[in-house]
């Protein structure tokens, strides 16, 4: 017995409904159903999507004080590390990504200097620092 493929039974159902209700020569079948199977085929492939690098002038823009603009979905993050994790990316994939440089910061300015401001208030480092003096 012989056994075909679901796209080619698939094709030759679409195929035969049209010829059932449209005036086909015979001559055409074999081109219309390889056609028709092609067709389908092509559908099971998934498409790569090309992604529009942004220019120097937005990426620029996209690094403001306050925030970081994130390329992957137009909003504006104070840190973009947990927003990349969440859709499947690193640091590294992402500038690779979207064509950023290498210095590209993934944490805004303020929310840098507030961390760092908290850091030095509430000591951290600082033990490390007094036992490594001590020796």
């Amino acid at each position: 017995m012989l056994t075909t493929s679901p796209s080619v039974e698939l094709a030759a159902k679409i195929l035969s409904a049209y010829v059932t209700k449209n005036s086909v020569p015979a001559a055409v079948l074999p081109s219309l159903l390889s056609e028709v199977h092609r067709s389908i085929t092509a559908l099971d492939v998934p498409t790569e999507r090309q992604v529009q690098r942004p220019t120097e002038a937005q990426i620029r823009a996209s690094i403001r004080p306050d925030t970081i603009m994130s390329f992957e979905d137009g909003k504006s993050y104070k840190a973009l590390r947990r927003h990349l994790t969440l859709r499947g990316l690193t640091p590294e994939a992402y500038k690779a990504k979207w064509g950023l440089p290498v210095d590209y910061p993934l944490v805004s300015a303020a929310y840098s200097a507030r961390r760092s401001k908290i850091s030095r208030e509430i000591g951290l480092g600082q033990k490390l620092r007094m036992q490594q003096a001590a020796e």
